[in-house]
């Protein structure tokens, strides 16, 4: 792998991942743009304690633009987008919108002696990680090779961003299909550098605390083996993955791939674990696009990683959650009522069910 790392117009950073060691990324940023500037900031809510994000100036972020005027794509002719090049393997760079940054000024300024309205500057990063220049692919359409590219730039990212000071938990995702919310079309994922715990991090560290103290072991190591003894909703095994429908699922198509051997983040997988993750991976997102059938629409879908965060999560073990909001053809699970409001799922697909379904799409 080739690592180049240069800088846009308004001095935001971009990095090109290539396969070929010998490729050179020369092409500067012709655009005439301002530097960046963001107003992030985090407020603590009292009542449940959660880290809440403002990021008004987000609100002037591209949305849907046509092909043609895609940001994502490699840049040509009169055509400049955020990728100077005329082609790419994969590119990372920080979003021109960010949630966090780390210049964040707090509009208002920190109030620490105010337990009622707690604040502090949005202080994190939050970065686009392009998978493909290929604006009409998805990450289903990549081969094997690319795949373990973008594995390596991920992995990349969580040593990098994991070492900046104030960053405790590094987020690798991709929303993909607009009904998931997604603004651009262009095959896409994002990396966030959290100035805190996020809320769902914390429970399952709370969970394996409570397992470790009650049974002596970890939870997680139980709970894939737990699977495995009982594979009613296990979807595919490999010498070093395993990936299967949770039992309580919250989604109605929802899987969970982790490696057999617990480890914290990206960063400790081994050579083995990474040159088998492509071909899980792609196997159970192609399963995915054909769970509806023949002529559906893609299926919207997120995809997350979990990591350890850099403190306080020694039980933690790395997974990927891989889940959908479309629960039938034509039909999606919207968080109403109780879900939004209490933070309480019902989900309208049985684990079992969901799991002997995305078994029978096997190719």
């Amino acid at each position: 792998m080739r690592k180049t790392t240069t800088k846009l117009a308004d001095g935001r950073e971009l990095i090109y991942y290539d396969r070929d060691e010998s490729q050179l990324r020369e092409a500067p940023d012709r655009r005439p743009l301002e530097p960046t500037v963001s107003l992030a900031e985090i407020r603590r809510d009292p009542v449940s304690g959660d880290w809440i994000t403002v990021a008004a100036h987000r609100q002037g972020r591209t949305y849907h633009p046509p092909a043609d005027q895609c940001p994502l794509c490699p840049s040509h002719g009169e055509h400049l987008s955020e990728i100077p090049a005329a082609d790419y393997d994969v590119v990372v760079f920080e979003n021109r919108f960010p949630s966090l940054a780390v210049d964040s000024a707090s509009l208002v300024g920190s109030i620490e002696d105010d337990p009622m309205h707690l604040l502090r500057p949005g202080v994190g990063r939050c970065e686009v990680v392009c998978f493909t220049a290929d604006h009409g692919a998805s990450f289903a359409d990549l081969d094997e090779s690319k795949v373990g590219l973008v594995l390596e730039a991920w992995t990349d990212r969580t040593a990098e961003l994991g070492a900046v000071p104030g960053v405790e938990q590094v987020f690798c995702f991709e929303n993909r299909g607009a009904e998931i919310g997604v603004t651009l079309a262009h095959p896409h994922g994002q990396i966030y550098a959290f100035p805190f715990v996020t809320p769902r991090t914390a429970k399952m560290i709370a969970s394996a605390d409570e397992h470790r103290a009650r049974t002596g072991r970890n939870l997680f190591e139980d709970l894939v083996a737990a699977e495995l003894a009982d594979p009613v909703r296990v979807v595919l095994t490999s010498e070093h993955w395993t990936a299967f429908v949770p039992f309580a699922a919250r989604w109605p198509y929802e899987v969970h791939l982790y490696p057999n051997r617990r480890v914290a983040d990206l960063t400790e997988l081994t050579e083995a674990e990474r040159a088998e993750f492509p071909r899980l991976y792609l196997e159970l997102l192609r399963r995915f696009d054909r769970l509806f059938g023949e002529g559906a629409a893609p299926t919207p879908y997120i995809a997350a990683w979990h990591q350890a965060p850099g403190r306080g999560g020694a039980e933690l073990a790395l997974h990927l959650e891989l889940f959908s909001i479309r629960r039938t053809v034509g039909k999606l699970k919207f968080l109403a009522g109780v879900e939004s409001g209490m933070d309480a799922f019902v989900n309208d697909v049985s684990p079992e069910a969901a799991a002997h379904r995305l078994r029978e799409v096997a190719t």
